[in-house]
């Protein structure tokens, strides 16, 4: 086996490209691995798409910052919830 080479990384491009893109080494190795299993197509259609935060309720923003673990939450008004997802 060759230096730097993961034998179970079976389509290492995607995986790079999604580390790239700021993806967890986890997450980019389970999506990489089923699109060279099941054809990049397929992987695509999975899933839904999530609406924007800027059109989720206060209240739906607060349920989500608990669920990721942030704390003081509680006081922040709807932009600030989002702002602090993307600036933990």
């Amino acid at each position: 086996m060759s230096k730097g080479k993961n034998p179970s990384m079976k389509d290492p491009e995607m995986y790079q490209a999604l580390r790239d893109d700021g993806v967890s080494g986890y997450k980019a190795a389970g999506i990489s691995n089923a699109a060279a299993e099941r054809g990049r197509s397929a992987v695509g259609r999975k899933g839904g798409k999530s609406k924007d935060y800027e059109d989720w309720t206060v209240p739906e923003l607060k349920e989500k910052a608990k669920e990721i673990g942030l704390t003081g939450y509680s006081k922040q008004r709807k932009d600030e919830l989002i702002h602090s997802w993307h600036n933990p």
